[in-house]
């Protein structure tokens, strides 16, 4: 039969990863936006958060060289930034699939 101390051990270590995995989660999320915009030639790609229990607020995520930048997709230069990295690999796609034929 199982003790009780093994039984509160693995309730106790369950919690701790269970609390490890959320902690981490929030701490990746964007809690709020960027106050500035961002040059396009200093963007490299994108991510895209949704407000969920976890991550307070939707948000685009933008990756430059020096990290990241949580912005808000409600604004039109954030929309245009992602339109015109989705556009660039539309071509990217478009040029490696006629490679293939």
């Amino acid at each position: 039969m199982v003790s009780a101390k093994v039984v509160v051990m693995v309730i106790a270590l369950l919690t701790i990863c269970l609390t490890a995995n959320t902690s981490a989660a929030y701490h990746l999320c964007c809690r709020r936006y960027m106050t500035g915009r961002l040059p396009g030639s200093a963007i490299m790609g994108y991510s895209v958060q949704t407000d969920t229990e976890l991550c307070p607020i939707s948000a685009i995520i933008f990756h430059t060289k020096e990290g990241k930048a949580c912005a808000n997709p409600a604004l039109k230069w954030v929309m245009n930034a992602v339109d015109r990295i989705r556009n660039k690999a539309q071509k990217v796609h478009q040029h490696s699939s006629q490679q293939q034929k």
